[in-house]
């Protein structure tokens, strides 16, 4: 359908969005949940609010420097990264810095097969952006579809282990990004590729970023996962799920982020990253994904628990 003159501009449709997100806010703030238990409810802290810049890819490659620009103005102070967008470590640690915006985490795959050398050149970027946290992002597929081999979990499990004590020797808490496959059951046997990633590696190497969207996808709570990787979650993608199972706006769907973020503590959580994987793709518009960043981040900054 052609948007008509008298419709309100991309702008106009992200400052409304903004004002009804404050009134929500002020809304919680004086609610019931806001005094679950007699005492002051828990709160996402704001410096802890971060976005995937994946669900801005399309128009970051527009104008990278407008939307940090656009990111900061929001709120937000941090950023994941995926990628620099055609640029170097140093020229994109340039545009967040004009922003004033900080790239506390990226996901970067580890080579495969392993090769230190060059997971060392992409922990030498890391430095230069400014990483905390580096993450793989993906996994579990192969060239016949979702991996059911449980030897393959295991030896990727291993190179993760190489890939966190490389990390940790340069100043970086590596991580692992799941999705929905690694919740599968193994061929003959009741273990998935998720119990076989976590069982093999090292607790001090490799950290967890739940994706709480995939893991619902994959039919595994996230408080079920918070209770047996107690202190290992260190982020957590805010990704929320529509009635179709498609994505949605984070507060717009299905998932009870409060339910999970009561477990905050025993997770070991220190980042909320906003999250959506079709915000500028078709047929949204690509300056639809700071839509997304903007609700992202008002949701997680209004939210008690």
């Amino acid at each position: 359908m052609h948007e008509s003159p008298s419709r309100p501009s991309a702008l106009s449709r992200r400052n409304l969005l903004g004002a009804a997100a404050a009134g929500a806010t002020a809304t919680a703030i004086g609610s019931p949940a806001a005094a679950r238990g007699g005492g002051a409810a828990h709160r996402v802290p704001r410096d802890q609010i971060s976005v995937q810049l994946y669900t801005l890819r399309n128009q970051l490659a527009i104008d990278l420097e407008g939307s940090f620009a656009e990111l900061a103005e929001i709120g937000y102070t941090r950023v994941e990264h995926a990628g620099f967008v055609g640029r170097t470590a140093a020229q994109f640690r340039a545009a967040l810095d004009n922003a004033g915006l900080r790239a506390t985490s990226g996901h970067a795959g580890i080579p495969q097969p392993w090769n230190a050398e060059t997971w060392k050149r992409t922990l030498d970027d890391a430095a230069v952006v400014g990483n905390k946290f580096i993450v793989h992002p993906y996994f579990g597929t192969g060239p016949s579809g979702p991996i059911r081999d449980g030897a393959v979990y295991r030896a990727f499990a291993a190179d993760l282990n190489k890939a966190g004590e490389l990390a940790r020797r340069a100043g970086l808490s590596f991580g692992y990004h799941n999705h929905h496959n690694e919740f599968l059951r193994q061929t003959g046997t009741e273990i998935t590729g998720f119990d076989i990633l976590t069982g093999e590696t090292d607790p001090r190497l490799v950290h967890l970023e739940v994706d709480i969207y995939w893991a619902w996808r994959g039919a595994a709570d996230p408080v079920d996962l918070i209770e047996r990787n107690r202190r290992r979650i260190k982020q957590v993608h805010v990704k929320d799920m529509a009635v179709s199972s498609g994505f949605a706006d984070p507060g717009d769907g299905l998932i009870d982020f409060e339910r999970v973020f009561r477990r905050a503590h025993e997770a070991g959580l220190i980042e909320y990253i906003v999250e959506r994987d079709d915000a500028g793709s078709p047929p949204r518009t690509p300056e639809q994904a700071l839509d997304t960043a903007r609700v992202g981040y008002q949701y997680l900054a209004g939210l008690r628990y």
